[in-house]
């Protein structure tokens, strides 16, 4: 999107190139990456990137007021109500398509979150992807950060202050989930495990688990459990995420639920399109064909339908309705120009760390699509597509 540093990297881009690129940062994770890496770095214009970073605060801020937040407790079912939700979530994120308007590329607002996400792993991809572009001065950390003080931050805000033997990263079998670069990642950059639940041993109030032999307390879970997986899985625990437990949470895992597309009704934004419980419908809109049908809780965006009709809407339970969005289509951009001429578009995560009680932007994460949605099943057999980077020009 910056035209000149497009056209000098296509030009000098090389297979072997790419490979070798690919290899360094699997070995700089510390394990295979099943995920799709793209071909390029997203060149992303200062101007773009700041309306971005501004407009997720502006959001921040609409989704704190103390209405908003009341509302948000709606969104968390009754049995998976962790006790001692926080103030603010610790961490966040908003997702924008790069669209275009009137001649002008803007973002617009896809989704938002306030669950952890690869903050170990996109630092060392940024890394490397600044490293493709050798003869420039780009940066790609947010909020005035350098390297060190985005380990200081992510750090401070994982550990929380404890010893790192002591805080787990939790999730459902960790080796197998498509995110384990970045749980391979944050162990190398953070001293933290992934631990899986089931592995973890209740002690009346206490969390313990074994580290190199030795049975260790946990006093802090990074939290990266998704519930819907949780429930598909039919896991048995041996313990409730909703016990009275004497840990803390990075963060809180309530924040999944009120931190989510539950939110995108009640934002008043111009970067963020129209987005309506179904249950608020008493008929299917007239221009159905410009919405997309979304569960409000959804594992790796299972049962997203692009192309709803109203007997869609219709076969949409009762009780469901009130867990179902309707949001207007957003026709993301072809801007990503490949050497061969094919184009891509581009989704950006601007993602915040909550630092001394404000949220602080402090980098980005990019996935490149030819297919309609972003995701691997639309975009199987394709190049120049998969996860990336931000990059401008420093300064």
């Amino acid at each position: 999107m910056i035209e000149a540093l497009r056209q000098a990297f296509n030009a000098s881009w090389r297979p072997d190139g790419y490979e070798a690129y690919k290899a360094r940062l699997a070995a700089a994770v510390g394990s295979r990456i099943g995920f799709r890496i793209c071909e390029t770095p997203v060149f992303l214009p200062p101007a773009l990137r700041d309306a971005m970073v501004k407009g997720a605060l502006e959001m921040w801020d609409q989704l704190l007021e103390p209405a908003a937040l009341e509302r948000s407790k709606e969104a968390v079912p009754a049995e998976f109500d962790v006790p001692g939700s926080d103030d603010h979530p610790l961490f966040a994120q908003a997702d924008f398509a790069i669209v275009e308007d009137e001649g002008r590329l803007v973002p617009r607002l896809i989704e938002l979150q306030g669950f952890p996400s690869l903050y170990a792993f996109q630092l060392l991809q940024g890394r490397l992807c600044a490293e493709m572009v050798p003869r420039e001065r780009l940066e790609f950390l947010l909020g005035g950060l350098d390297q060190e003080g985005y380990l200081r931050v992510v750090g401070d805000a994982i550990l929380g202050g404890l010893p790192p033997p002591n805080v787990v990263l939790l999730d459902l079998d960790p080796p197998g989930q498509g995110t384990y670069p970045d749980f391979a990642a944050t162990e190398r950059l953070f001293g933290i495990r992934a631990v899986c639940p089931t592995d973890v041993e209740k002690r009346g109030r206490e969390l313990w688990y074994e580290r190199d032999g030795t049975r260790t307390r946990i006093l802090r879970v990074y939290n990266r459990v998704i519930v819907d997986e949780l429930i598909a899985k039919n896991v048995d625990l041996p313990f409730r995420l909703t016990d009275e437990l004497d840990v803390q949470w990075a963060g809180h895992p309530n924040w999944f639920f009120r931190w989510s597309k539950h939110a995108l009704p009640g934002l008043k934004h111009p970067l963020v399109p129209e987005a309506r419980l179904l249950s608020t419908f008493d008929r299917p809109p007239e221009d159905l064909e410009r919405w997309v049908l979304k569960p409000l809780f959804s594992f790796s965006g299972t049962g997203v339908n692009v192309d709803p009709t109203p007997e869609d809407l219709a076969a949409v339970p009762e009780a469901e309705r009130t867990r179902t969005l309707l949001m207007r289509k957003v026709d993301y951009a072809p801007v990503i120009e490949a050497p061969d001429g094919t184009r891509s578009r581009v989704e950006v995560r601007v993602m915040f760390v909550w630092q001394d009680g404000q949220p602080r932007p402090v980098t980005t994460l990019a996935r490149l699509s030819q297919g309609r949605m972003m995701g691997v099943k639309f975009n199987r057999d394709k190049t120049w597509v998969g996860s990336s980077s931000c990059l401008w020009p420093r300064g």
